[in-house]
């Protein structure tokens, strides 16, 4: 078993059947990185999907990065990231070659309408599975909700959200975890 070979394999895969970005490849990358291959485990995985969202880059190859990296070190991070990236170059690619001579046939522009509200339900459904894994309780749940709030309403970047996040979860988890017997403020 060549585990470069079949993480390249792996994570092409996940790449070429994967409509809507990296948000809609978390079911595809779970399925074949937790639960077939058991490369990580749904905590690590969960982890991952943090660690993978608050670094700058394209979302779906800094997942791979992380997981091949844990797999092989530098070797296994460029297998996946290689599968991950190649799908979309080639797919870009043969439509920057031949886009001019299908961007106004009604039938390609009718397809791709139809698409757009799929991709958002490939979106949704990995929310709120995180959603469910990150343990939300009534003492957190605030946080995912003003955070989209902000961002939304406010127009606030989402750089800053998440600074101000982790300067806060850094600050609670050094004065506040006592607080209340029950870690709540």
């Amino acid at each position: 078993m060549n585990i470069y070979w079949d993480s390249f394999k792996t994570f092409f895969k996940i790449g070429i059947f994967t409509l809507g970005g990296g948000y809609a490849m978390i079911p595809l990358i779970e399925e074949e990185v937790v639960n077939k291959h058991r490369w990580v485990s749904k905590e690590e995985m969960l982890d991952l999907i943090a660690i993978a969202q608050s670094c700058p880059g394209v979302f779906a190859i800094n997942i791979a990065i992380f997981i091949g990296y844990k797999l092989r070190k530098e070797r296994g991070a460029i297998a996946t990231a290689a599968g991950t990236a190649l799908p979309s170059f080639l797919i870009i690619l043969m439509i920057a070659l031949f886009f001019h001579q299908f961007q106004d046939n009604r039938f390609v522009a009718a397809m791709f309408r139809g698409i757009r509200p799929a991709v958002v339900a490939l979106i949704a459904v990995p929310t709120f599975n995180l959603a469910k894994r990150a343990e939300l309780s009534k003492w957190t749940l605030w946080i995912p909700i003003v955070s989209a709030l902000v961002i939304w309403l406010m127009g606030v970047s989402p750089i800053w959200v998440i600074i101000a996040v982790g300067v806060g979860g850094y600050l609670y988890g050094i004065y506040g975890s006592g607080i209340n017997g029950r870690g709540a403020i």
